[in-house]
């Protein structure tokens, strides 16, 4: 009887280490650091609140996270209010109002965030803007199902195109992404289980 019940501890072990090491492992907390490219522009979308205009992001890059697109859409405000850190007598400084924004990794994973925070400072002699969005991350898809944490996006823009009036419509961007994330699987999820 003592052998059987030995054997039966061993096989109940070995299956608990098969299942355990079957399951993707999930992260207490890694840091985000990631490169991007891109476009800005207006947006057709129309955000529901009382802004000038909505504007739409449409970037490329990787990072520790791995290959990602990411697409933000972003309320931007009627009118520039001031700023110590932008009060060049050529710039323009704009808090921005509601956003979210949607990361699309490599394998097919999707990470949600929602923008908390915006700033953009323009100079409007250069038509360069510098902006910076905070994000609160409310979850995804696959790898990113549990995810939590917060991202900081900046972002240097360059005017490509001015409308009739000299205004400028759309950039050309590039910038950092960095912060951390929580509750991310450690392994790539088979398609099949993104959602």
């Amino acid at each position: 009887m003592k052998t059987a019940l030995s054997s039966n501890t061993k096989h109940i072990a070995s299956m608990a280490l098969i299942f355990a090491l079957g399951v993707a492992s999930v992260s207490a907390q890694q840091s985000a650091k990631m490169k991007f490219s891109g476009t800005a522009g207006n947006s057709p979308v129309d955000i529901p609140y009382n802004y000038a205009s909505d504007d739409e992001d449409n970037f490329a890059g990787k990072g520790t996270l791995g290959s990602f697109t990411l697409r933000n859409e972003r309320a931007l405000p009627n009118s520039p209010t001031t700023s110590s850190t932008c009060s060049g007598p050529d710039d323009l400084y704009f808090v921005e109002g509601p956003g979210a924004g949607i990361f699309r990794f490599q394998d097919g994973s999707l990470l949600y965030a929602q923008v908390t925070q915006g700033t953009d400072c323009i100079n409007v002699v250069t038509n360069e803007a510098q902006c910076i969005l905070t994000y609160q991350i409310t979850g995804g898809t696959g790898r990113f199902k549990h995810a939590s944490g917060t991202l900081e996006l900046t972002e240097t823009a360059v005017s490509e195109l001015l409308d009739a009036g000299g205004n400028p419509i759309y950039y050309a961007a590039t910038g950092e992404i960095t912060g951390t994330v929580s509750g991310v699987s450690s392994e790539e999820q088979d398609q099949g289980e993104l959602h």
